[in-house]
């Protein structure tokens, strides 16, 4: 799963907009550390047997700290969960994801850098010089140790958003690797992965409805349970 902590629906964070990255990696990691866990154990797992890491992630161009949050769960707990997630962080969408699935109907590819080379910076030189490769290709990534994860995501009726095949996706993305300079980074894999956006517009649900619903309503016992904190400022 990926999500983020910023920006989020209906809290103001003044000084957010001059945040460099890592003030938001920072602010990440205390929800990582101390709020996350306690949704996961809301849901009925236990959180020991999942990976939290706080990376970049990209979006339309632009890098931001991203939580991610891996482990082997079925659809319907993965959903519930990213549900919690975005409910609680007052995000618009978190992106549930299975790689291994290769009967998905989603493109992927995975560029890996020399290890301890991937930081904020190479991901977001990379995710430019990709754009720049073929239009199409900025659309967004995540990030997990040393690799750089592109899916090719589609829409509601299965068109790809970046406006291309898998095939021509993947190839772009190749080519991007083989040009792009230091640190270098090659393909490690591509394929057909499984991919969903579990969501809320916050705009027009107010109240979350679009959480609430996998989370069983309003008034179910997840849903109130007690454990969204005060945010900390930026």
């Amino acid at each position: 799963m990926s999500y983020r902590a910023t920006p989020s629906a209906g809290f103001h964070l003044p000084r957010l907009a001059q945040a460099s990255y890592d003030d938001r990696a920072t602010f990440s990691a205390e929800f990582s550390k101390d709020i996350v866990p306690k949704i996961i154990t809301a849901n009925g797992i236990d959180a020991a047997t999942l990976r939290k890491e706080v990376t970049p992630g990209g979006d339309l161009l632009k890098t931001n700290a991203s939580l991610q949050t891996e482990g082997d769960l079925d659809d319907a707990a993965a959903d519930r969960l990213a549900g919690s997630l975005g409910y609680v962080l007052r995000q618009y969408r978190v992106l549930t994801c299975s790689l291994n699935d290769t009967t998905g109907k989603a493109g992927f590819i995975v560029v890996r850098f020399p290890q301890g080379s991937l930081n904020a910076t190479v991901a977001q030189r990379f995710f430019g010089a990709a754009d720049a490769t073929k239009k199409g290709l900025g659309g967004g990534y995540a990030v997990f140790g040393d690799e750089q994860i592109f899916l090719n995501a589609t829409n509601s009726e299965g068109k790809p958003y970046s406006g291309l095949d898998d095939t021509s996706f993947q190839d772009g993305m190749s080519r991007a690797a083989v040009s792009f300079g230091n640190p270098k980074p090659k393909v490690s894999s591509f394929g057909n992965a499984t991919a969903r956006s579990i969501g809320n517009d916050w705009q027009r649900s107010t109240r979350g409805e679009g959480y609430q619903t996998l989370l069983g309503g309003p008034d179910s016992e997840l849903e109130q349970d007690d454990f969204r904190p005060d945010r900390p400022k930026i």
